[in-house]
C-alpha cells in the first residue's frame, strides 16, 4: 500500500466509523435497546475492517520507485546535523 492509499484507508475508516456510530445511537435511541446499538456498531467496525485491513489494489495506484542497489552507490546518503553545544558565556561583574 503506497502513502496515498494509506491516507485514503485513515480517511474511509474515520468516516465509516463515524456514520456506523451514528446509524447505531439513532437506531438504539428509537429502538431503546442498548443491544441493537452495540450489534449495528459491531457490524461496522467489522465491516469497516474488512473493507481497510487488506491491501486492496486500488489503494496501491501511486507505488514507489525504488532505486536499484548500483544506483543507491551513486548518490550520496544524507548526512545528520551534528548539533554544536553553545558554550555559555560566563559574565563577569
Amino acid at each position: 500500500m503506497d502513502w496515498q492509499g494509506q491516507k485514503l484507508v485513515e480517511l474511509w475508516m474515520q468516516v465509516m466509523l463515524l456514520v456506523f456510530a451514528v446509524v447505531a445511537f439513532v437506531t438504539g435511541y428509537i429502538t431503546a435497546s442498548f443491544r441493537t446499538m452495540m450489534l449495528i456498531y459491531a457490524g461496522g467496525v467489522v465491516f469497516t475492517s474488512l473493507v481497510t485491513v487488506p491491501n486492496w489494489p486500488f489503494f496501491n495506484r501511486h507505488p514507489l520507485k525504488w532505486l536499484d542497489p548500483s544506483e543507491a552507490e551513486k548518490h550520496p546518503k544524507p548526512q545528520q546535523a551534528v548539533a554544536s553545544k553553545d558554550k555559555k558565556k560566563s559574565s563577569k561583574k
